[in-house]
């Protein structure tokens, strides 16, 4: 019997249990992102032999990387075609956004404190929103404007009444920092709209469209790098450092399964429990960074990201669409938000409001 086909049988057993199946969903989805967001900040904000990570895109490229050689693994192992369904460009446009929309992520924990960078991107429903109704030309009720309104109020109160720079920033560079934010909501709010347009009516499995979106991504990465003279400085600072590049590697890969756990856990259980799970991994990712990386949050600050968890856990509850058998209910797309810049998942596996499409980019 071969390493698959062990898998499948003990899988198949785990999935005969309904409640096992839920808790093991759960626990991938949150146990990997979790893992995700420690290690984001570790490198981001850590040091290694007293230097310093810079370069953002690079982290990109090993996440892209990783992913892709999955999707492909994934596509001999099951036998499926790996002919491109869409056309090229149409796999291009969306890796060009999401490529832009990860970079300004990692980047920005350069400039601010993970816990604003966390609250931030659950901000993504009113990019979202906005780019719903430009291109898709979408109708939005009023639940949605409130809880819109009840998230930029969180965030508002969570930037004025507490420090929300990274510990080795300048009180200044917060403010580029925010930018870098402002960048990724736009960008990423973007990436899930335009890919839901984009491959809207074409038929693929998860692993081919992660296949391509993936292989873009990491030429552009790549491009990127070496025309800002970063590749061979990367490559030299994880030769010095091992450590970096097993963080790096660890986190890629925690991206990469979180993604699979991600598509997994919307198309069995819903979109509801999946908004729910996100939510929670969210709030436990901010918590953890404030234990293991020392950033204390004001009265104020907690206050904030009470009323925006709170708006986002509301949303979920009150759509009441997530059932068992994949529901294709949206996702909300501040919850979803890290369907985080993984490499993009499956256009059904998010819905209407899109967190990204096939495996959504473990960013």
């Amino acid at each position: 019997m071969g390493l698959l086909a062990l898998w499948d049988t003990a899988f198949s057993r785990v999935r005969a249990n309904e409640r096992l199946h839920l808790a093991w969903c759960c626990g991938g989805v949150i146990g990997c992102l979790v893992l995700y967001g420690v290690l984001q900040e570790r490198i981001m904000q850590g040091s290694f032999g007293g230097e310093t990570f810079t370069f953002s895109l690079f982290l990109v490229l090993c996440n892209r990387l990783t992913t892709m050689t999955v999707a492909f693994t994934m596509l001999v192992l099951y036998g499926q075609d790996m002919r491109p369904v869409a056309p090229p460009y149409n796999y291009a446009a969306v890796s060009v956004s999401n490529v832009v929309a990860t970079f300004c992520q990692y980047e920005a924990l350069k400039h601010v404190s993970f816990p604003m960078q966390t609250l931030g991107k659950c901000a993504k429903m009113i990019p979202v929103m906005i780019w719903g109704t430009i291109i898709l030309k979408k109708r939005y009720n009023g639940k949605d404007y409130l809880n819109a309104a009840l998230i930029t109020l969180g965030c508002t109160l969570f930037l004025m009444t507490g420090s929300v720079k990274s510990k080795h920033a300048s009180a200044d560079s917060s403010v580029f920092g925010l930018m870098l934010m402002l960048g990724y909501l736009g960008f990423d709010g973007f990436t899930s709209t335009f890919q839901d347009k984009l491959f809207k009516g074409y038929q693929m499995t998860i692993y081919n469209q992660i296949l391509y979106v993936t292989t873009f991504s990491a030429t552009f990465s790549l491009l990127g790098l070496i025309s800002a003279g970063q590749l061979m400085p990367a490559l030299s600072f994880v030769t010095r450092h091992p450590e970096a590049l097993t963080s790096i590697m660890t986190l890629s890969a925690a991206a990469t399964v979180g993604q699979l756990f991600i598509s997994h856990t919307i198309k069995t259980f819903g979109a509801l429990l999946f908004a729910t799970v996100m939510t929670t991994r969210q709030f436990i990712s901010i918590l953890l960074s404030c234990i293991l990386f020392a950033h204390p949050l004001s009265g104020g600050q907690w206050v904030g990201t009470v009323m925006v968890f709170g708006a986002l856990y509301y949303k979920s509850l009150s759509k009441g669409g997530g059932h068992k058998g994949g529901s294709k209910d949206a996702a909300p797309a501040g919850a979803a938000a890290e369907a985080e810049k993984l490499p993009l998942v499956h256009a059904d596996a998010v819905g209407a409001e899109g967190t990204g499409v096939a495996a959504e980019p473990l960013k």
